[in-house]
């Protein structure tokens, strides 16, 4: 009943449960949103596919090599960033569990 009240804390397997919900589905279900909105919006689909033309036909080779290189190291970082974020809230708990007990 701790758990109810807030006297105690989400325990660690939790948090490592919801870290690979996160670290996996999150971005899986971003991609499944944006397929779903250009699906419902045509605006949005145009807009998404001559942008995408535009930008593609007017970078040369390298470039374009470039900037999926630059997607991809972003969407490394923010999966560093996200496990950080449970690394802190996991080392908080085992303080607080240290000088608490």
């Amino acid at each position: 009943m701790d758990f109810l009240i807030f006297d105690s804390f989400i325990s660690i397997p939790v948090l490592i449960g919801f870290y690979y919900l996160g670290a996996m589905i999150c971005p899986v279900l971003m991609w499944q949103c944006v397929r779903w909105l250009l699906r419902k919006y045509p605006l949005i689909q145009s807009l998404h596919t001559q942008g995408k033309e535009i930008v593609w036909s007017q970078l040369p080779t390298d470039k374009k090599w470039k900037m999926l290189i630059l997607f991809v190291m972003m969407f490394i970082f923010a999966e560093i960033f996200w496990r950080m974020l449970f690394e802190y809230l996991i080392a908080f708990m085992q303080m607080h569990d240290a000088l608490v007990h």
